[in-house]
């Protein structure tokens, strides 16, 4: 997918230039901590931020890693990494080190914002969205907004911009945030008269392409390295030696229960598990009877239980519709949750090339992720979006077997 230079829209949600972007205050000794390498850890810190405002990703990476290395229990130090790894692509990294980063400072709204850009990066869109909503109140409703609508909620994402909008502090970004939130829901109409606030008349046409292109991604992480501007690479996460160590339980070490006397009334409770067998030996011989022959009717409907909605489970981006069905074959042939579905396909632009992609809907938001989880549980991989084009697969044979079992 195209960058789509969605600065205007998306650079505030980068936050990774100049020291209230990054969240990490440097002015001179701030970054000193009683840590033995405290002051090797705040050069680092410093030099890592430096390279953020120039967008030098390697090195931001490199100095961020020594910092928290140095410093291991700053959790700003480990926003700074997160915020590195997230420019530098690497989205599961970045999940990693905010994930620390809140465990050590739960207050901040600004690591639970990248860490819900990183989390949609890696498809968790329901797990971003948690985080959104419980880290709400510290996260601005322009940066809120958009941040919902890419973790697949755009009508969410419109209740709560719709009041920043038309408060007198309101911005040019928050307006065209709250535009991209209109595209994404499919109220293009909308979308750009809100956008001619702000964009010029000849360029408005251009950036309704750019937004029909950015509502189509080919791949979970496209949306976000969209927005961001940056270049999403293969990521195997952060070393484990920078993971954050666990506390001890100090909860589990008040041994003070020695009133374990207790245990005496326990042995009057046995009785009551006497009888708790004796009643299930009545409803064991209503099993035997044979209603058992009911549950493969109603296992049937249960495929049927997926309510009707605008949303797919993408299940791949392929060269072409060839490859993609054989795709298809193997995925159901381990999934059986997918073989009564019908696949889809729709071509989309990506680059210079096009790419075929493989899904399956029409679903309800929560049944969609659902059956997203049952795919990877069996091997495969997937994402939740809206509907963009899909339409029943041209290489689907209806009066196959498995158009058959479809029905």
């Amino acid at each position: 997918m195209k960058s789509c230079k969605l600065l205007s829209i998306g650079a505030a949600l980068l936050m990774l230039g100049g020291t209230a972007a990054t969240g990490v205050m440097v002015h001179g000794a701030a970054f000193a901590t009683v840590a033995p390498n405290a002051k090797k850890a705040a050069r680092e810190a410093r030099a890592a931020q430096k390279a953020l405002a120039a967008h030098k990703a390697a090195a931001a990476v490199v100095h961020a890693e020594q910092a928290v290395a140095n410093d291991p229990e700053r959790g700003d130090y480990r926003t700074l990494l997160g915020q590195s790894y997230l420019l530098a692509g690497r989205f599961t990294s970045a999940a990693q080190a905010l994930r620390d980063a809140l465990a050590l400072n739960p207050e901040d709204g600004r690591a639970a914002l990248n860490l819900a850009l990183a989390s949609i990066g890696t498809g968790d869109w329901g797990g971003a969205r948690t985080l959104l909503q419980a880290h709400a109140a510290r996260i601005p409703a322009a940066d809120l907004g958009l941040a919902t609508a890419l973790a697949g909620d755009p009508n969410a994402a419109l209740e709560i911009l719709a009041p920043a909008v038309r408060a007198p502090e309101a911005t040019a970004r928050t307006r065209q945030n709250f535009a991209l939130a209109l595209a994404l829901a499919g109220r293009w109409g909308e979308a750009k008269a809100v956008a001619a606030m702000d964009v010029a008349p000849d360029q408005l046409n251009a950036r309704m392409l750019q937004w029909a292109s950015f509502a189509r991604p080919a791949n979970a992480y496209d949306q976000v390295a969209a927005v961001l501007d940056v270049q999403a690479v293969q990521d195997a996460g952060q070393p484990v030696a920078l993971a954050l160590a666990k506390q001890p339980d100090f909860a589990a070490m008040v041994p003070e229960p020695t009133p374990v006397a207790t245990p005496e009334p326990e042995p009057e409770p046995i009785p009551v598990s006497d009888r708790v067998p004796t009643p299930m030996f009545t409803p064991a011989p209503v099993r035997v009877a044979k209603p058992r022959s009911i549950k493969p009717l109603a296992s049937k409907p249960a495929p049927v239980v997926a309510a009707t909605g605008p949303y797919v489970v993408q299940l791949g981006a392929f060269a072409n519709a060839g490859v993609a069905r054989d795709a298809w074959q193997k995925l159901r042939s381990r999934v059986s949750a997918l073989r009564p579905l019908k696949p889809q396909g729709a071509t989309v632009p990506s680059g210079t090339a096009t790419l075929y992609r493989l899904s399956v809907g029409s679903f309800a938001r929560k049944d969609a992720e659902g059956l997203c989880r049952t795919v990877k549980t069996g091997g495969g991989t997937c994402f939740v979006r809206m509907a963009a084009g899909d339409a029943v697969a041209t290489w689907y044979k209806p009066a196959s077997r498995v158009g058959i079992a479809a029905r």
